[in-house]
């Protein structure tokens, strides 16, 4: 049995991948924004062990989920699920100054990593769009640029896998993958998606618990069979701009293989 935490998991794909990780025998603790939220995840999966509650839009925000994440005790896996999708029609600005897509969907996942205790095995939800983005460092927050919110995802999407990649690397004692889940009918994905809910979140669940899995790192997904990324995201040098942006955006260094 594993233990495992999934952040964005009230409901979509993050609470079917917990269903079917409880249906597996694995023990789950989802993640909430809110306690409102939170009780309806719990109510979705009732053999979930815990529920954490915490909005990772902020800084603080994500901190704290991650303080809480690590009183629970250590977990075999983590995936992080949480993200918002590409209809923000304008470039909304959290506490810290950010767009609120860049908050979430990339520097959450940053800080939840390298504060949650090192887990065995760590997946990151990129997305289809990350083919057909360029990694951005000359304008990372859209400062400069034209807001567009399908490019601005499509840009965070690309860091995910970006990301997943440079954990693989300088972890080597971790696997580190990322997938991408195909464009679903959630609330993300909007009634027009056309790809198949069965199969979205199988990848998530298997990289983070199969045993089979549990020889691959720094690999890139799609319904569980691997696929190129864009090719960006294995650039070392990328990685290295990536992890130093989010150490000096959120005040928090990447952590050595060896510091935990």
């Amino acid at each position: 049995m594993y233990r495992i935490f999934i952040t964005g998991s009230s409901e979509g794909l993050g609470l079917m991948a917990g269903q079917l990780l409880v249906e597996q025998g694995h023990s789950v603790v989802l993640h909430a924004r809110n306690a409102a939220r939170a009780r309806d995840a719990k109510a979705a999966l009732p053999g979930a062990e815990a529920v954490v509650t915490g909005d990772v839009a902020t800084i603080a925000g994500a901190r704290s989920v991650a303080g809480e994440a690590n009183t629970l005790g250590r977990f075999d896996a983590v995936i992080h699920n949480v993200a918002v999708g590409y209809r923000e029609p304008h470039r909304i600005e959290t506490e810290d100054g950010l767009p609120h897509v860049f908050a979430v969907n990339v520097i959450a996942p940053y800080i939840l990593t390298a504060l949650i205790e090192r887990p065995a095995r760590l997946v990151y939800l990129s997305s289809a769009l990350h083919h057909h983005a360029q990694a951005r460092f000359d304008d990372l927050l859209w400062e400069t640029r034209r807001w567009d919110g399908t490019e601005a995802y499509s840009e965070s999407k690309l860091y995910n896998a970006m990301f997943a990649f440079a954990v693989a690397r300088h972890w080597p004692g971790v696997l580190s993958n990322a997938l991408e889940p195909g464009w679903v009918k959630t609330r993300m994905g909007g009634p027009t998606a056309t790809d198949d809910m069965r199969q979205a979140h199988l990848t998530q669940a298997w990289l983070a618990a199969d045993e089979a899995a549990g020889r691959v790192s720094g690999e890139y997904f799609y319904h569980m069979e691997r696929r190129s990324p864009n090719p960006d995201t294995r650039d070392p040098a990328l990685q290295e701009l990536l992890l130093s942006r989010c150490a000096e955006i959120t005040g928090i260094p990447f952590p050595s293989a060896t510091d935990r």
